[in-house]
């Protein structure tokens, strides 16, 4: 396997229908990873999994381990930096942090940071948008402390997404702005549940303008009504939330729960501590509440099962038998999405999260 010419072949084989040759050509690649630390065969790897989408291979790219994670990060970072292949980057960088690696603490000082809050500030595929901001969404609590280097660039995301959502751009179907609009409403819960103080001091700041009103009335002020008021609003201030001392104590399943405790989703919010509300929004859409849990493809006992709250999201809705199409719950996008029940959005929601934990790739395909 030194020689290049037989990588190649073993790449190959590494998809073989018969499971035994694929379990030794893994282990072949596991220990040559082991013994070999420099970037080559990372990069081979990523090179092979972006052209053929192998499982396999995206098994060992997800447990790669230490000095391997720089090669994957950097590797990643080129191909985002290309338009043709930036999405299929972007689901292979959702598979990875999904599955919390060991190095992921290492995610706030690598170059792809800065890259994807780039193309979120800046491109205009819908597609690659919604994936990265469920990246995104999914990689905040892993690395709380880079809010102190990073903070104006998250809220300029939300601000411009947000406008998205309003202004509708004439090339996006209406399918995809819902999955995006649901992508922000996940951003908007995240970013309030970690630095409230200075998270609210921009939207003060930046829905003042006026030319941003209307954004504000149509999109963000119904995300607004979905959340209690946070503690760190009263006891906390702008830079105690910033401070990497207050992160310290706190594991990424901490950071999770902190933001669902602030939650009115009844999907999303926490049942410790008395903080359940989901009585109180099914006595508010008694209507929706039947319809949702009649519905075969909804688990509505699944207290952490958004993408706005933990990055092991499992979905409950059950994809279409046909390709192509979409669940039954999004085949007709609602016309006054902005105004629908907590139910609705934790539905989206938790589709993107199965988009993005199990078939990413696919999302260009509903």
């Amino acid at each position: 396997m030194a020689q290049q010419a037989n990588i190649g072949d073993l790449l190959s084989m590494l998809d073989s229908p018969v499971l035994s040759v694929r379990d030794d050509v893994t282990a072949v690649f596991k220990e040559n990873l082991t013994s070999d630390r420099g970037p080559v065969l990372v990069n081979t790897l990523v090179d092979y999994y972006l052209e053929t989408s192998s499982q396999p291979v995206l098994h060992i790219l997800t447990t790669l381990q230490e000095p391997h994670d720089k090669h994957l990060l950097d590797k990643m970072n080129e191909y985002v930096g290309k338009a043709a292949s930036r999405l299929s980057t972007l689901s292979l960088l959702g598979h990875v942090i999904r599955l919390q690696p060991s190095w992921k603490h290492k995610l706030s000082q690598a170059p792809l940071l800065p890259s994807l809050l780039k193309c979120l500030k800046t491109d205009t595929d819908v597609l690659v948008l919604t994936t990265g901001v469920l990246v995104l969404i999914t990689m905040l609590p892993m690395i709380p402390q880079s809010g102190k280097q990073h903070l104006h660039d998250f809220f300029d995301i939300f601000g411009r997404l947000s406008s998205w959502c309003l202004k509708k751009p004439g090339h996006v179907t209406e399918v995809y702005l819902v999955h995006l609009h649901a992508s922000v409403y996940a951003l908007f819960h995240r970013l309030y549940g970690m630095y409230p103080c200075n998270f609210v001091s921009f939207l003060r700041s930046h829905y003042s303008m006026k030319e941003n009103l209307e954004t504000f009335e149509e999109v963000v002020k119904p995300m607004m009504e979905h959340v209690r008021i946070h503690p760190e609003l009263v006891t906390g201030s702008k830079d105690h939330e910033l401070d990497p001392r207050r992160w310290r104590r706190l594991e990424t399943h901490d950071v999770v729960i902190e933001c669902a405790k602030i939650s009115l989703d009844p999907t999303e919010a926490s049942y410790e501590d008395g903080y359940s509300v989901s009585h109180q929004i099914s006595a508010r859409f008694p209507h929706r509440s039947a319809d949702v849990t009649a519905s075969p493809h909804v688990d509505t006992q699944n207290s952490y099962g958004s993408a706005t709250s933990t990055p092991h999201s499992i979905s409950r809705l059950t994809l279409s038998n046909t390709p192509g199409q979409l669940p039954q719950t999004l085949s007709s996008p609602p016309t006054r999405l902005l105004t629908e029940p907590p139910q609705v959005w934790c539905q989206i929601v938790c589709l993107l999260s199965s988009l993005l934990a199990g078939d990413a790739d696919h999302l260009g395909q509903i």
